[in-house]
């Protein structure tokens, strides 16, 4: 499979085949794109579809663009991850001098928010079911 592309002026968006079921659409605005780029990103996404089981009813939407209008000298890239579906509306971005590093950023912090939120599901759905026990308890006299 070939990814596929559509061009919108200075706009790239591609549509990588990944073998992920999650939903991930690459937009990449005033840079050219590599194949190494491309399999860098789907290697580091690989994480956070497992993080997320696999689930096809979300969808990933990343942004790779080169911001130096406002910049002295040297490139500045930019890269955003944003996460919808199945409850969660993650988004992260960073802006680095190497684009593999700003990709590398905004990876760990979208997996430092995702493994927070899932601790405090757990942590949740244990409290609610210390509750539900020491409700428990209290119905039933244990004394004979």
């Amino acid at each position: 499979m070939d990814a596929q592309f559509s061009e919108e002026a200075d706009e790239k968006i591609i549509y990588l085949p990944v073998f992920t079921r999650m939903n991930i659409n690459i937009k990449i605005t005033g840079l050219d794109i590599s194949t190494a780029v491309s399999e860098y990103v789907n290697k580091r996404l690989e994480k956070i579809s497992k993080l997320l089981n696999d689930d096809s009813a979300i969808q990933c939407d990343i942004e790779l663009a080169r911001t130096s209008e406002h910049h002295h000298k040297g490139d500045v890239f930019r890269a955003e991850i944003h996460i919808v579906g199945s409850g969660k509306n993650v988004y992260a971005s960073s802006e680095r001098e190497d684009l593999y590093s700003a990709i590398d950023d905004t990876r760990d912090e979208i997996l430092r928010v995702l493994k927070a939120n899932k601790s405090k599901r757990i942590s949740l759905i244990r409290k609610s079911g210390a509750k539900v026990k020491d409700m428990i308890k209290g119905l039933w006299s244990w004394k004979k």
